[in-house]
């Protein structure tokens, strides 16, 4: 199932080239109130039989071209955005020789989870949405990551049980800025990715079942219609499991909430015009424009 928001912020199922609506459904079974918000139906369809229920009813009504609908950030207000950090060696790598970031390869697998940060959901933005450069940065820098999306509460779950707390999947573009407070300044990352617009969130959500393994999937991502990045999840340092078995560990993770996983190699540095378009296998593609704050 390909769950996204619409035009008004409705919810809606996508098939092939269209649009179904999907909130007044699962509210007229009775699996969520009438304008319930997104992560309470995230919650109700993470039950097999009423996602097929549901899914099943939908078809039945009338849609729309989804050439014609306006996609909206699929999850407008996350309880939380979990963002991994340096989670890829090739990635660690380029940062070291293009910023002098930290080496971090000697770092245990929890010690490197520890600079999990968070970025506020004032910073999101959906598919084909502005980035700006703020003023105060000569250097931002794109970032496109694999991120969950959970779909059930999840408390100090193993890696073994993590994936059945995951809804679904969809694309993270991290922006940051490398600039003024510097890159050897770990704690200043809540800050340099938290800028209004750093957080492009699209373009829907893939439910778990079309997606079985996270750490089989190809990140591909055009920057002014050059490739510059090509990578695979399988190359993270530490998985999707090991992520949701960490945070787990620290916080009660509920529906809604989205986990990124860092970027691979290949980041760049963005600039007023600029066109970026990502790709990630089982899921799909999603544009963002950027433009310098004026």
């Amino acid at each position: 199932m390909k769950l996204c928001r619409y035009n008004d912020g409705s919810t809606g199922l996508i098939e092939a080239d269209r649009v179904y609506p999907l909130d007044s459904v699962l509210a007229a079974m009775g699996a969520v109130k009438v304008g319930a918000p997104i992560h309470t139906q995230i919650q109700a369809l993470s039950d097999p039989s009423v996602a097929s229920a549901a899914r099943t009813q939908a078809l039945k009504g009338a849609s729309l071209a989804l050439s014609d609908v306006k996609l909206l950030v699929p999850v407008d207000n996350p309880p939380a955005i979990w963002a991994a950090a340096s989670n890829y060696r090739a990635h660690q790598a380029e940062m070291i020789a293009r910023v002098g970031s930290t080496d971090r390869s000697d770092l245990t697998a929890d010690e490197l989870m520890a600079e999990i940060f968070l970025k506020p959901n004032s910073s999101l933005v959906g598919p084909s949405g502005t980035v700006i450069l703020p003023k105060i940065s000569k250097h931002v820098d794109f970032e496109c990551e694999l991120c969950a999306v959970i779909g059930k509460t999840a408390k100090n779950v193993s890696a073994e049980e993590a994936l059945n707390y995951v809804y679904g999947y969809t694309m993270c573009w991290d922006i940051s800025i490398r600039d003024p407070w510097g890159i050897k300044r770990q704690n200043t990352r809540n800050i340099r990715k938290g800028f209004d617009t750093f957080c492009g969130v699209g373009p829907w959500i893939v439910s778990r079942e079309e997606i079985p393994e996270p750490q089989a999937l190809f990140i591909d991502v055009e920057q002014n219609g050059v490739n510059v990045m090509k990578a695979d999840t399988a190359d993270m340092i530490n998985g999707m499991r090991d992520l949701i078995r960490f945070l787990s560990s620290v916080s009660t993770l509920t529906p809604g909430t989205l986990i990124t996983t860092g970027t691979p190699a290949g980041v760049s540095r963005l600039a007023d015009g600029d066109h970026l378009r990502g790709t990630i296998t089982g899921i799909g593609v999603m544009d963002l424009h950027v433009v310098a704050e004026r």
